[in-house]
């Protein structure tokens, strides 16, 4: 049986609605997924947060305990020093008043009373007399002294018990924040592996990056909202450019304006460093952000300026807050691998007006 012309037609335009339904519901499944898959992603990341931020505090406190176990160690150093100082000084003083004491038998068997009565010879009865005088004078100066030396000593060994008591404190403090440092990386590492199981396909992926850079470009608007209250302002980085400090130690990857995912591009750059080695300012300028932001982990931005900023990302601590004016030189962070970062690193952009730069034509490479 042959088929006519239009009922060739109408099968041919049925499979096609056909084939278009079957498409339109495959479309709406993937965009079922990618929501899924979003909404998971978001809920992991308000975990992720919760992680970083904790070690990024155990950090700093650890950092600071560190730091107060080195001063207690310079302080200890210290007094032992000062204490063998007193020491030496009560051995000098006990040995001159030895040889006082000695010296006093030596010219004595002299009774006082004898030498009253006796008038024959008055120059030689006034020269022991004075003698007599010097000797004790001497005797009780020395005497003196002596007795300050032993308080000062009893002071110095005071304060090195109270120093020791310190120490141990310190010691435990700070094994009780390593112990909590573990714990709070196991849990992150844990939420990082949910992520990455929960994020498949590569349209999530695209959508992630997006929504991070919508978020990023929302909180500096934010924050040059509340900057723009206040009337400090500084003189930009238009005569210091291909003169900026490079922000951290390590090997510069220069992925500015590489594509990144999709048609996505790298507004910035990376430098692969050591955990904790110090993030510092390219230049002067006034903390505009800093606190976590989806994406970029620990984030600090400064303002130098004239329109002109600089993103320092994915750092383990923060040691500025928004509002702190720093220097060139400063450290403002702690490397680190904050934002699900499998490595460390510092990931830095340039901005002017709002608009990525490439950083390596304004670092001094």
């Amino acid at each position: 049986m042959l088929l006519t012309p239009f009922l060739v037609s109408n099968i041919s335009w049925a499979q096609q609605a056909q084939d278009l339904q079957s498409i339109q519901q495959q479309i709406k499944q993937k965009q079922q997924q990618i929501a899924e898959q979003l909404k998971r992603a978001h809920k992991l990341q308000q975990e992720l947060e919760y992680a970083e931020v904790g070690v990024a505090k155990t950090v700093k406190a650890l950092t600071s305990t560190e730091q107060a176990l080195k001063d207690n160690s310079n302080q200890r150093a210290q007094l032992g020093k000062q204490k063998k100082d007193v020491q030496q000084k009560i051995a000098q003083q006990q040995d001159g008043l030895a040889k006082l004491i000695k010296s006093a038998y030596m010219t004595g068997n002299y009774d006082f009373a004898k030498m009253l009565l006796n008038q024959q010879d008055a120059a030689n009865f006034e020269r022991t007399i004075t003698y007599y005088q010097y000797l004790n004078n001497e005797r009780r100066q020395k005497i003196d002294e002596f007795r300050l030396l032993i308080v000062e000593l009893e002071h110095v060994n005071a304060q090195l018990a109270s120093k020791q008591q310190e120490l141990a404190q310190l010691q435990s403090e700070q094994k009780a924040q390593q112990a909590q440092l573990i714990k709070q990386q196991a849990s992150r590492e844990s939420t990082l592996a949910n992520i990455r199981s929960a994020i498949e396909s590569d349209e999530a992926k695209i959508e992630i990056l997006q929504q991070n850079e919508k978020n990023l470009q929302e909180a500096l608007a934010r924050a040059e909202r509340e900057n723009q209250k206040q009337n400090q302002t500084f003189a930009g980085l238009n005569g210091v450019k291909g003169k900026l400090l490079v922000p951290a130690k390590g090997e510069l990857l220069r992925m500015f304006g590489r594509i990144r995912q999709g048609q996505i591009k790298w507004k910035g750059i990376i430098i692969n460093g050591q955990v904790g080695s110090p993030i510092v300012a390219v230049h002067q300028g006034k903390v505009l952000y800093a606190d976590w932001l989806r994406g970029f982990g620990l984030v600090t931005v400064i303002d130098h300026g004239e329109g002109f900023m600089s993103l320092y990302g994915h750092n383990q601590a923060l040691l500025k807050q928004a509002g702190d004016i720093v220097e060139a030189g400063e450290t403002i962070a702690l490397l680190g691998q904050s934002g699900g970062q499998s490595k460390p690193n510092l990931y830095f952009e340039i901005r002017h007006k709002g608009q990525p730069i490439n950083p390596t034509s304004w670092l001094d490479l």
